[in-house]
């Protein structure tokens, strides 16, 4: 008997842990709401067209490609059709002076006038074949007959190429004793002709020739670019600026370790249709109110601006930005002196590289970093801009605790190392880790003014911050973060003790359910030990037990599991309590 197994980098979760994933999810959609977003629901699976490009180079390499396996036998065939006449258009391309001259000889010994008879040529291959002279396969012969036949005009220039050229070979492989006996000709062509043409096989196919027959669709990598892809098909329905969050999963094809998962969900809060900064003060705020409410304390949130790496990547004199993101975003992964190997590896001269880390290594405060950058980007049109920007966001954040309400700036932190390394991220990025947590980033976001650009939508700018459940699952169980109540089921569990008493729960069970009380009866006949231990093993707070005495008079014993404490109540009083508690 095979031993079932789960897939590298998934995993199971059973009622105790999905209780507190629960907790997470609902902590997340609250704030969430209270922000203004509106819930959102995309395919498991997109288009690729749709998800290759939008993440860079290393992005497309973690998609999970769906192969299409209904319709993978006909696409093959299909091309593999048309890719033989491709192959054998190849050849067919220099020679047009000799063609009357070479066929005149080859078919001599046929009584052919015009070497523009196709059929006669079609009809003679068949004859061939028909006769046992050709060891060739069927569907190859069809291949040459049906195209030497077909009358449709695109084929006239393809034939006369295709022939003239294959003459030219003929005539170069035969001998000119061969040329005059003709024995041999119109086996020796037919051969030529349907050799080249099978000599195809799938091996000499390149990968980019196989992808879009095999997988033309994949698994989402992200939420943010099936948003994109939405927005852009529902411009006219939707109202903007345009308000979402989505609490799906996505997969990549990442290699599994603490914290890396191949399937993992992401809360996804975005905003397209405004550049105004104020929405990124508010992911600032979701992301302080989400930490406040999951009970987590000690956090950092890293921001910096996509521009202000532009005025980083200005000072290197390399027009190559893109490798220069991406290799600053390995730092925490890989140091420094791995990264410069990196840079030098994609053409950064040590000079440039010099002046990017004197900068990455500057220590201060937010407003020395700033002080600092506004001197270095002098010259820097991007680089002011980036600044200002983030100036702006910063001010936005003060003007929030203006009214004597918490801190907005607090965890907030500067990283000019901060890059994020999506390709699509235009504007301020940010990222959240937890403090003291041997986890990568549990949040992230940015902003992206020409995503939905690509799918036929310019000038729509967006942004958004998505945060990581599974990291932020395993970080809270690593701090002990999650609360008591996020681990129970049930509010109250009714025990009895016979068939009427059975019977006399039910009611109850009914009357505490229809007051928002979570309640469960324990379905079979069985010892009170039994029922209570099965209430300790689910960690069910409170037992209800009816015996015969409670059925009479109405007062229920209610059992603090807890404590160790029971007393006796009427069912208003019981519901009034476990309401308390």
């Amino acid at each position: 008997m095979e031993k079932p197994t789960l897939p590298k980098g998934t995993r199971d979760f059973g009622p105790a842990q999905m209780a507190k994933r629960q907790f997470i999810f609902d902590n997340i959609r609250k704030v969430f709401q209270k922000y203004g977003f509106q819930p959102l629901e995309t395919p498991a699976m997109e288009n690729l067209t749709t998800l290759t490009g939008k993440y860079g180079d290393e992005g497309d390499t973690l998609l999970f490609r769906i192969t299409d396996s209904g319709e993978i036998a006909k696409k093959i065939k299909d091309f593999a059709s048309q890719t033989r006449r491709s192959r054998v258009r190849e050849i067919g391309k220099s020679l047009t002076k000799t063609l009357y001259e070479v066929a005149k000889q080859i078919l001599i010994q046929k009584p052919f006038i015009n070497t523009d008879d196709y059929i006669l040529i079609g009809n003679e291959i068949k004859d061939l074949y028909a006769s046992g002279q050709l060891n060739l396969p069927n569907e190859d012969i069809n291949l040459v007959v049906n195209f030497l036949l077909n009358e449709d005009p695109s084929y006239i220039l393809f034939r006369n190429s295709l022939l003239q050229d294959y003459f030219k070979l003929i005539k170069e492989n035969l001998s000119s004793d061969n040329l005059l006996n003709g024995a041999a000709s119109h086996p020796y062509f037919t051969l030529l002709l349907s050799e080249l043409i099978s000599n195809f096989t799938f091996e000499s196919m390149s990968n980019k020739d196989l992808i879009p027959l095999i997988n033309e669709k994949g698994l989402r990598y992200d939420l943010t670019v099936p948003f994109a892809r939405y927005v852009v098909m529902n411009r006219h329905e939707i109202t903007f600026p345009f308000k979402r969050y989505q609490i799906q999963p996505v997969w990549r094809a990442d290699r599994p370790q603490k914290g890396r998962y191949r399937e993992f969900y992401q809360c996804d809060a975005d905003v397209v249709g405004t550049d105004s900064l104020l929405c990124e003060a508010d992911i600032v705020l979701m992301i302080q109110e989400v930490f406040g409410a999951l009970g987590i304390l000690d956090y950092t949130i890293k921001i910096n601006h996509r521009a202000i790496l532009s005025g980083l990547a200005e000072l290197t004199g390399s027009q190559n930005e893109s490798s220069l993101f991406v290799a600053i975003d390995k730092l925490d992964k890989i140091g420094e002196e791995k990264v410069k190997e990196e840079l030098r590896s994609r053409g950064f001269e040590d000079k440039g590289i010099d002046a990017v880390f004197s900068i990455l290594n500057f220590k201060g405060t937010t407003e020395e970093k700033i002080n600092f950058l506004t001197t270095q980007f002098a010259q820097s049109e991007k680089g002011k801009k980036g600044l200002a920007d983030l100036q702006l966001v910063l001010q936005l954040l003060e003007n929030y605790s203006s009214t004597g309400s918490t801190n907005a700036n607090a965890h907030v932190e500067f990283d000019i190392s901060l890059a994020r390394g999506l390709s699509y991220y235009t504007g301020c990025i940010f990222e959240v880790k937890i403090n003291n947590v041997a986890i990568g980033s549990v949040s992230g976001g940015g902003r992206y003014d020409n995503l939905t650009g690509v799918f036929g939508l310019p000038d729509v700018s967006g942004v958004g911050i998505s945060f990581g459940v599974d990291r932020l699952y395993d970080a809270m169980e690593e701090l002990k973060a999650f609360p008591e109540e996020a681990r129970i089921s049930s509010k109250v569990m009714i025990a009895h003790f016979d068939e009427a008493t059975f019977h006399y729960s039910l009611g109850v069970a009914r009357q505490l359910r229809s007051q928002g009380i979570a309640t469960e009866v324990y379905p079979d006949q069985a010892k009170l030990k039994k029922q209570l231990d099965y209430a300790n093993k689910k960690m069910i707070p409170f037992v209800l037990v009816i015996g015969s005495e409670e059925q009479k008079s109405g007062l229920l014993t209610l059992k603090d599991m807890q404590k160790g404490e029971q007393q006796q109540l009427a069912i208003e009083a019981i519901a009034a309590t476990l309401k308390n508690n």
